[in-house]
């Protein structure tokens, strides 16, 4: 079953912020993962980032909750700050 991906209007500028190979492993994993199972291959996060799921990709983390069949993500942070980045732009 695919997964429909709805994404955060900052994601745009969160992919500009990487270099074009990153930018690309990112997007790959969007179309490979998120949008094949994102269940598979996310791994669950916790506090309040409960529900939502993150996959690694390099030093990088893409964000996102499953809702239906649809895929919302949330960003694409960088790894030192990933989570405290990610909680900020869901509570704005």
């Amino acid at each position: 079953m695919a997964y429909g991906l709805r994404f955060h209007p900052r994601v745009e500028a969160d992919l500009k912020k990487l270099s074009p190979a990153d930018q690309r492993r990112v997007k790959r994993a969007f179309d490979e993962r998120i949008a094949v199972d994102p269940g598979r291959f996310g791994e669950p996060l916790a506090g309040q980032l409960r529900g939502y799921l993150k996959i690694r990709i390099g030093d990088y983390r893409i964000v996102f909750r499953v809702e239906a069949e649809i895929a919302w993500v949330a960003g694409v942070f960088h790894r030192r700050d990933a989570y405290a980045q990610a909680e900020r732009r869901l509570t704005d």
